[in-house]
């Protein structure tokens, strides 16, 4: 059996009252979700840019290597040409090795510029990762003052939370698919999470412009659903109490 529209505001406006107490909950966290996730992003990056500086470093130590060894390979050239300019039977032959020595020479001096340099970006990217270790674990120590923080708020609400959301899985079981899917965009674009309001003082509980007499009688109608006309937002009843007692409630709720 379809539900009436008058059923289906109580059913939306029941919602949204189960969403609003949730919103409450959630806003006592305040921003510390958002913080710690930023926390957690911040201290990956970190990470990432320890992981790539110990690559580097790595990657420095072998290449310092690999010239020690190509300087040893030279210095073997070397005592070989060496040896051979003993036995030499004429002077361009002499000339012949002796350039091979002196490229060898070349090469050993090249060998050495490159392992200073590297072992100058070495120092200079151990230097980084020491004042970037720092920095992550001052970050650290911020996430779990954080985490702790807020996990106290969550416990001291889990129960609330908890039995608010069941309510609210109920709840929507009872709101056909695609006013559900209307609802959640309205409050996906309503800055205070409201999409089904009351009309109060004459005026749309969301935006607070204006709702026309003959709209207002329209609503308590409840023959259809009507949205205002200004945010959007279903106005799904008309509350019709006096000025004087919704301030007295105001009151008794501010004290």
């Amino acid at each position: 059996m379809e539900s009436t529209v008058a059923q289906k505001l109580e059913n939306l406006l029941h919602l949204q009252n189960l969403d609003s107490k949730l919103d409450s909950i959630l806003k006592i966290r305040g921003a510390l979700p958002e913080e710690v996730q930023d926390l957690e992003d911040e201290i990956a990056g970190y990470q990432t840019r320890l992981d790539k500086y110990d690559s580097d470093i790595q990657s420095l130590e072998a290449g310092i290597k690999a010239h020690k060894e190509a300087i040893k390979e030279s210095e073997k050239l070397i005592k070989k040409y060496e040896e051979q300019q003993m036995n030499v039977r004429n002077n361009r032959e002499y000339d012949a090795i002796t350039k091979e020595v002196e490229l060898q020479g070349l090469e050993i001096q090249i060998a050495e510029k490159k392992i200073k340099e590297d072992h100058f970006k070495i120092d200079n990217k151990k230097a980084e990762v020491t004042i970037l270790k720092e920095t992550l674990d001052d970050r650290t120590k911020d996430l779990e003052n954080k985490k702790a923080e807020l996990n106290t708020i969550i416990a001291e609400s889990e129960t609330d939370e908890q039995k608010l959301r069941k309510e609210r899985e109920k709840a929507v079981t009872k709101i056909e698919e695609r006013l559900y899917k209307s609802y959640e965009k309205i409050r996906e674009n309503a800055k205070n999470g409201l999409a089904v309001v009351l009309v109060k003082r004459g005026a749309c509980g969301g935006c607070f412009n204006i709702v026309p007499p003959q709209r207002q009688a329209d609503i308590r109608e409840k023959k259809k659903l009507i949205v205002c006309e200004h945010c959007g937002r279903v106005m799904a009843d008309v509350d019709d109490t006096p000025e004087e007692d919704q301030d007295k409630k105001t009151r008794r709720t501010r004290s």
